[in-house]
């Protein structure tokens, strides 16, 4: 007894650690300004990410020949055209349908609308290389369509009829209009059910017709999100290399590719890679002008559900028509096709290379996902523990890696890696007369600090949202109580921030698995991923023993983008 007496803690001590803790608090607080081992973290990491965007202006400016002449007079005019066209037109198709569609499922009741909802994000989780070698099968001269068409109406050959060519800028702007709508349908779905129930009402008082409204209230309330999810959309426009070479198309990206290995330039295609991240540059400043300086927010913590407006009879069909064909054209003719070569073709599917590739593609994805997770999560929360001048501005910079396509990515990061192995490879021969060889450039490492650069934002999105959740006062009263930033991390943070964490690693594991353009110039002799085996035979024209791995892409992108639209749908305050 008289132990237990000795040990206990008395009131008085109880109430002088609380007399202490708001020193504490205030101590850490202060800490928090001054922190130069997280400091230097983040500009560590920093410094990795925007590596490969330095190398490209330090090559561009001091190339080894001057083919500035060269690329001004013949490849930048079509390259430039062919790109501001493409990006104009699968911005308008993508802002109609997909804004369209989000309005009529989010304010409309029809039949199958809650259906329709679901459908018309899964196109997103097809990429566009695959969507475009699925139509050149389907719709070329050779293809079912064209064959049924001669058959029908007894033509013999080309010259007897016309037929849209899918092998042309038009082409592209449909297939990649066709998978890429869902990012603005997404975006502004989450606006629209976000937004006010009384604005609304209020408009159609005033005598508004609901076309009325969307125009007057709704659309202009939308116009930050949709101009993010059209941002989106055309940088994804400007990364893709699979769909537009293979469609004949010459975008700024297959015009890097093309004088980086074809005619093996690199000046050159550094010169045009910096052009490009002018572009994207270009891009961020229309993108901030089209969400306009205004901010709307809710002025009330009571929220109403949304209203259903009935549509009936033949208009309720209508309506169910118009958001069943982005899905149809986006994802089922596409995926049926592909499903049905990869059952008449298994056996040559597999024998091709198929579970080689497979494990090849999964092993980096998941490598790619812990690295990407474990820096977002450092960063995270470095800048909630060192919220200083420096780390802030360096966590948001971390991410731009997500706007760089991953053509300029894999350029910039070859010529610094390359010059590690030189630098490496010598010393080794002077010291002990023995050669390294390659030890980063070309192999999996590259690869794996590619896809960190380039999806990086995608898991430090939703680790800081999940950080978010997690009130500071968690914080002070672990520093209060003796842990150090780490300790808290691992002890309090960690154990919390679980689901989002496994989120995060979700969305890049997906990410990586599609990436082209980067695993093509990259990885290392004879390495396959899927996306690569399906590009090798698409373009040997031998896209049918490639189906079987495209539908594994499909398959496994969908995850990601079915959790997606759930966290959108339910989305609305105070549900």
């Amino acid at each position: 007894m008289s132990w237990l007496t000795r040990t206990r803690p008395s009131l008085q001590d109880a109430m002088r650690s609380l007399a202490g803790l708001g020193q504490h608090v205030r101590r850490w607080r202060a800490r928090r300004r001054a922190s130069p081992l997280w400091t230097a973290t983040v500009a560590t990491i920093l410094a990795i990410m925007l590596m490969p965007i330095a190398t490209i202006f330090v090559l561009a400016v001091s190339p080894h020949e001057n083919i500035w002449p060269h690329l001004v007079s013949s490849v930048l005019p079509v390259s430039l055209r062919d790109t501001i066209l493409l990006m104009v037109g699968t911005g308008f198709l993508t802002l109609t349908v997909g804004t369209g569609t989000a309005w009529l499922v989010t304010m409309y009741r029809f039949p199958g609308r809650a259906l329709l909802d679901r459908l018309l994000v899964i196109p997103l989780a097809v990429p566009t290389y695959i969507i475009a070698y699925a139509y050149v099968e389907l719709l070329d001269f050779a293809g079912p369509v064209q064959t049924a068409f001669r058959t029908v109406f007894g033509f013999t050959s080309a010259r007897d009829y016309w037929f849209p060519d899918i092998r042309s800028l038009g082409g592209a702007i449909f297939v990649m209009s066709a998978v890429l709508y869902p990012y603005v349908y997404l975006t502004a779905r989450a606006s629209f059910v976000q937004q006010s129930v009384c604005a609304l009402e209020v408009a159609r008082t005033l005598g508004r017709s609901p076309m009325g409204t969307f125009w007057a209230v709704a659309l202009p309330l939308a116009r930050p999100a949709i101009a993010a999810g059209s941002a989106l959309v055309l940088m994804e426009v400007l990364n893709d290399i699979g769909a537009v070479q293979y469609l004949g198309v010459q975008t700024l990206t297959a015009s890097i590719y093309s004088t980086w290995l074809q005619r093996s330039n690199l000046g050159g295609a550094a010169q045009l890679a910096s052009i490009m991240l002018l572009f994207i540059f270009a891009l961020f400043l229309l993108e901030r002008f089209a969400r306009g300086g205004a901010q709307v927010h809710h002025t009330t913590g009571r929220y109403r559900s949304i209203s259903f407006q009935d549509i009936e009879g033949v208009r309720g069909y209508l309506a169910a028509a118009v958001c069943s064909l982005p899905f149809v054209l986006g994802f089922a003719v596409p995926f049926l096709l592909l499903a049905r070569n990869a059952v008449v073709f298994l056996g040559e599917g597999l024998a091709a290379g198929f579970l080689g590739a497979t494990a090849n593609s999964l092993m980096l994805a998941a490598l790619s996902a812990i690295v990407a997770s474990a820096l977002a999560l450092t960063l995270g929360y470095a800048r909630r523990v060192a919220n200083n001048n420096i780390v802030r501005p360096a966590v948001r910079a971390a991410g731009l890696g997500y706007a760089v396509p991953g053509t300029v990515l894999a350029l910039g990061l070859l010529i610094p890696l390359a010059a590690f192995d030189n630098w490496v490879d010598a010393f080794m021969r002077s010291s002990l007369g023995v050669s390294t060889g390659l030890l980063l450039s070309g192999s999996i490492f590259a690869l794996v600090l590619a896809y960190t650069i380039r999806f990086l934002a995608v898991s430090l999105g939703t680790i800081e949202a999940g950080l978010e959740r997690i009130s500071p006062n968690l914080d002070a009263a672990a520093r209060a109580l003796g842990s150090s930033p780490m300790s808290a991390l691992m002890r309090v943070h960690l154990p919390m921030l679980t689901p989002a964490l496994g989120t995060a690693a979700l969305l890049v594991f997906v990410d990586a698995m599609k990436e082209l353009p980067a695993t093509l110039l990259l990885r290392p002799f004879n390495f396959d991923t899927l996306a690569t085996h399906v590009y090798s035979f698409a373009a040997l024209e031998q896209f049918e023993e490639a189906s079987l791995s495209a539908v594994a892409i499909v398959i496994v992108g969908l995850v990601p983008v079915l959790l997606l639209h759930r966290a959108v749908a339910g989305g609305r305050p105070g549900t």
